[in-house]
C-alpha cells in the first residue's frame, strides 16, 4: 500500500471515528447545529437510532484502522478495499436518501483510496 493511500485511509478512518462519536455521544447537543434543517424536537427521540448508526460507523473506522496494521500486503489491500467499499456504498445510500453532499464526504474519498490501492497493485514491483 502506498503511503498516500494509507494517509487517505487513515483520514477516512478518523472521519468515521468522528461520525461515530457524534452519533453516539453528541447527537442531542451537536446534532441540532449540524442538521439545522431538522426540527430540534426530533433529536431526543432519535438518540438511540443515531447511536445505532454510530456503532456502524465505529466498525467502519475500526476496519480501516485495522487494514493499516496488516503486514501481509495482499490481505492489507483486500481488507482495506472491503471496508472502503462499505464506506462508499453507505455514502451513495446517504447521498440518495439524506443529502447529495454525503457523496462528497464519504464516497469520493473512499473511491480515491480504492483507486490508489488499485494503481499501486498494478505497478510492477521494483
Amino acid at each position: 500500500m502506498s503511503k498516500f493511500a494509507a494517509i487517505i485511509i487513515g483520514a477516512i478512518a478518523v472521519l468515521h471515528s468522528y461520525i461515530a462519536w457524534f452519533e453516539i455521544f453528541a447527537w442531542t447537543s451537536v446534532g441540532p447545529k449540524v442538521f439545522s434543517n431538522f426540527a430540534p424536537e426530533l433529536f431526543e427521540p432519535t438518540k438511540t437510532i443515531a447511536a445505532n448508526q454510530g456503532i456502524y460507523n465505529a466498525f467502519l473506522a475500526a476496519g480501516l484502522f485495522w487494514s493499516l496494521f496488516i503486514r501481509d500486503i495482499q490481505w492489507q489491500k483486500r481488507i482495506a478495499t472491503c471496508f472502503l467499499l462499505f464506506v462508499a456504498i453507505a455514502g451513495i445510500f446517504g447521498a440518495m436518501t439524506v443529502s447529495p453532499r454525503i457523496a462528497l464526504v464519504q464516497t469520493a474519498p473512499a473511491a480515491i483510496a480504492m483507486a490508489l490501492l488499485l494503481l499501486k497493485q498494478k505497478t510492477p514491483a521494483r
